[in-house]
């Protein structure tokens, strides 16, 4: 579904980071405030219509491989690092949550970054640090969103929804394969 270039109005967001101390020397160059920038830009273009007052929150960590690892290994049964994992908050059913939602920000979920992985692969897309990570953070979104790439066609979807959001915060595209 193609994003529309036209102005939008800004969804509220709260935005928790946290960034490791082992993964803080390596970003550089991009301030927490713009992360929150992003998820805010994203969301209101792709209007999810979840939360009744259309007010979301998000918790993103920049974390190391060492991390990543565990938690890839502990949810996904993975035994190594990745890039990107993302953990939504609406695939649990918890009694009462139609009532929190009518007054408070809708909690989307968790995007935790290895920023050790992202430095590893941002040269062999030929791009910076910063676009890379930008790149997982809404890679990470969709995910939240209730977006997946079980196959080629909803990967390449998913990929090109990714392309179209990092447009809007004027990042050009990149050559990304997962």
């Amino acid at each position: 579904m193609p994003i529309q270039a036209v102005p939008i109005q800004a969804v509220p967001i709260q935005v928790e980071a946290a960034i490791d101390g082992r993964a803080i020397n390596q970003v550089d160059g991009v301030a927490i405030a713009h992360y929150q920038t992003w998820l805010q830009t994203w969301l209101s273009a792709l209007s999810p219509q979840l939360s009744p007052i259309n007010a979301y929150e998000v918790s993103l960590r920049l974390t190391d491989d060492g991390e990543i690892q565990q938690l890839n290994a502990d949810y996904r049964q993975q035994p190594n690092p990745t890039d990107v994992l993302s953990f939504a908050a609406l695939e649990t059913d918890l009694p009462g949550l139609e009532h929190l939602h009518c007054q408070q920000p809708l909690y989307l979920g968790d995007i935790v970054i290895s920023v050790e992985t992202a430095a590893r692969q941002a040269p062999a897309h030929q791009h910076s640090l910063p676009k890379e990570i930008a790149w997982l953070i809404a890679h990470g979104l969709l995910h939240l969103l209730g977006w997946d790439h079980p196959d080629e066609a909803s990967l390449a979807r998913m990929l090109d929804q990714q392309t179209q959001l990092l447009s809007l915060i004027s990042i050009p595209p990149a050559s990304h394969s997962r």
